[in-house]
C-alpha cells in the first residue's frame, strides 16, 4: 500500500484492535493538549508506553494520571519547552529514550502555538519567530534527533500534525499557517528520504476542527459544543501509528471525513 491507494474511509472508521500498540514506546508532543492528550490516553490504551512531552508539567501530569489511573503502561514524563529548547536539549532528550527503552516506535507531532491573527505587514516579528520555532522548526529538531532511535524500532511511524490553513493560505492566519504549510512539505521530505533505507513511515494528519484551547482562541465566538472532541478523531491517529497503516507514508490526510 502507499499513498496513492489508501483508501482514506478507512481513517474515520477504523477499529483499533486490542493489541495494536502493545509494548511500543511513542513520544507525543503537546501531550498535555487537546489532541496530544487524547492521542497519549489512546495510545496508552492499546498497549504503549508514552513519552508524554510538552511545556507545562502540570497539564502532562493530568494526561499522566489519566493513564495510570485508567491502568495503561506508565508513561514516561518529560517537561520541554519547544520555544526555546536548544538542539543540545533535543539530544539528551533522545538519549534519554533510548537508555531507558533502547527504541522510539512513533512520534505525534501535536504540539502547536496559534500566535496572533494580524495581517503580515502588521505581525510582531519576535512573535513570529516563536510560533515558527514551536510549530517547524522543533519538530524538525525533535524528529531528527530520535531518527536513529527508530531506525532501531520495527516499522516506525511519524505523524505531523497539519491544519486546514497549511493547505490553502487564507488571511490573517500568518506565522501559523506558513508554519503548517512547511510542516507537510517536510513530512513529505522526511518521508521520501526515509523510505528507501528503513521501515519508518512518515504522514501529515489534519485533526480538522476539534474542542480545543487552541481552536477557542482562534474562533472565540465558536459555540465548542457544535464540534467534534479529540477523542471523536483518535481512529485516524490510531491507524497511522499502528501496523495496519504499513506502506502508506508521504501522504496529507485528514481526521475528519467533511474536512
Amino acid at each position: 500500500m502507499n499513498k496513492t491507494s489508501l483508501d482514506k474511509t478507512v481513517l474515520h472508521s477504523y477499529s483499533a484492535p486490542e493489541a495494536l500498540l502493545k509494548d511500543r514506546v511513542i513520544m507525543v508532543t503537546g501531550a498535555g493538549g487537546a489532541i496530544g492528550g487524547a492521542a497519549s490516553i489512546s495510545y496508552a490504551q492499546y498497549g504503549a508506553t508514552v513519552v508524554l512531552l510538552g511545556r507545562s508539567e502540570a497539564t502532562l501530569e493530568k494526561t499522566y494520571d489519566a493513564i495510570v489511573t485508567a491502568g495503561h503502561p506508565t508513561p514516561m514524563l518529560c517537561p520541554l519547552n519547544l520555544e526555546t529548547a536548544t538542539p543540545e536539549e533535543y539530544q539528551i532528550l533522545a538519549e534519554a529514550v533510548k537508555n531507558e527503552f533502547g527504541r522510539l516506535d512513533g512520534m505525534l507531532h501535536a504540539a502547536a502555538m496559534l500566535g496572533s491573527l494580524t495581517p503580515l505587514e502588521h505581525y510582531d516579528l519576535s512573535l513570529w519567530s516563536r510560533v515558527m520555532q514551536t510549530n517547524l522548526n522543533a519538530p524538525f529538531m525533535l524528529t531528527r534527533s530520535c531518527i536513529n532511535l527508530m531506525k532501531s524500532a520495527h516499522n516506525a511511524s511519524i505523524i505531523f500534525s497539519a491544519a486546514d490553513v497549511g493547505h490553502k493560505g487564507e488571511a490573517y492566519w500568518g506565522a501559523y499557517a506558513v508554519a503548517h504549510a512547511a510542516v507537510e512539505n517536510l513530512a513529505e521530505i522526511f518521508a521520501d528520504e526515509l523510505e528507501a533505507n528503513t521501515s519508518i513511515r512518515v504522514n501529515s494528519l489534519n485533526p480538522g476542527p476539534v474542542r480545543s484551547r487552541l481552536r477557542a482562541l482562534a474562533y472565540p465566538g465558536e459555540n465548542p459544543s457544535t464540534l467534534p472532541t479529540a477523542m471523536d478523531v483518535m481512529p485516524a491517529f490510531l491507524y497511522l501509528m499502528g501496523d495496519d497503516s504499513i506502506g502508506v507514508t508521504g501522504a496529507r490526510l485528514n481526521a475528519q471525513a467533511q474536512v
